[in-house]
């Protein structure tokens, strides 16, 4: 330690200097990400609820009872099925509108505004609009479906059609993030590789596609997926415009199920455990698509 010290003098004042520049950084990830979530994971160990004076040590008791709370596994279960559902056609609708919007000559750059548009837009006021699309009677689409001959439903009031109408929603506000996202992998591409493919008189559409682009854009796929599935799990503001959980508890999802038994039942402890098994979910979730999507990436 000592040779390498005198090879070099500065080494410890570099050292000293990167942690000091880092320092805020750290004091803010802690303040604002970690300190919260031990926080969290500390109080659902307790049975505090929101305005009593003292705290008292539950254990897992919390946990005991959301393993027997139905409306807990419901709302796992929905959780888990919106996000089955709006993750794949999130990410094959974006990825396909990447691929229109760049095969574009001109107004290129208004298509990829308009696809944006809704990721920008406040989801709350555009909850107003969907829900008038929904109407059972006058909406957009009951309009559409009759005009085709299919039947119609109440489509937020039917048990069997709200959780989907909700992921349909989704879908239409993560599609132009996911679009943006593959745009910038698409534009990586060098382009070279497709003259490559040119010249050994492989130049068409589908094999442009399957032998340079989809290997390419696997980086871009695995980042997409990734914050696709985090924004998924974070659904509620459409859920409590909308459908307040309803009908019969059929799009009750995760985090309003915490928002409710947290500020509205005042169930302070109970809603932190709660919260810790959503962090779980979506993080083992998130790790497990990266890592499975990460090994099949190629990285250029």
């Amino acid at each position: 330690m000592a040779d390498r010290s005198a090879r070099h003098p500065g080494a410890r004042a570099e050292a000293v200097a990167a942690w000091l520049l880092a320092l805020p950084a750290l004091l803010l990830m802690w303040v604002m990400l970690l300190g919260p979530a031990v926080a969290v994971l500390l109080l659902s160990f307790t049975d505090w609820n929101f305005g009593e004076p003292e705290m008292g040590w539950a254990g897992i008791g919390n946990y005991l009872q959301l393993a027997d709370d139905p409306v807990f596994w419901q709302s796992l279960r929905n959780t888990l099925i919106y996000v089955g559902v709006s993750v794949p056609m999130t990410v094959g609708l974006g990825l396909g509108a990447a691929l229109l919007v760049e095969s574009v000559g001109r107004g290129r750059a208004f298509y990829r505004a308009a696809y944006f548009l809704p990721v920008a837009s406040t989801l709350l006021a555009m909850a107003l609009v969907w829900e008038f699309m929904f109407h059972p009677t006058v909406g957009f689409v009951t309009q559409a479906f009759r005009a085709i001959g299919l039947p119609t439903t109440d489509w937020l009031q039917n048990p069997d059609t709200a959780l989907l109408a909700l992921a349909v929603i989704g879908i239409w506000q993560n599609l132009g993030l996911a679009m943006v996202l593959f745009v910038a992998g698409l534009q990586g591409i060098p382009r070279d590789l497709y003259e490559a493919l040119a010249m050994d008189g492989a130049d068409g559409a589908w094999e442009r596609f399957r032998r340079v682009t989809w290997p390419m854009l696997g980086p871009a796929l695995v980042f997409v997926v990734a914050i696709i599935a985090i924004r998924s799990f974070q659904v509620f503001d459409t859920v409590a415009v909308l459908t307040e959980g309803g009908p019969n508890k059929a799009t009750e999802v995760l985090l309003h199920t915490m928002v409710q038994e947290g500020f509205r039942f005042l169930r302070t402890a109970y809603g932190a455990a709660i919260t810790v098994v959503f962090l779980v979910f979506t993080l083992a979730i998130t790790v497990a698509q990266t890592v499975l999507l990460d090994r099949r990436a190629h990285y250029g």
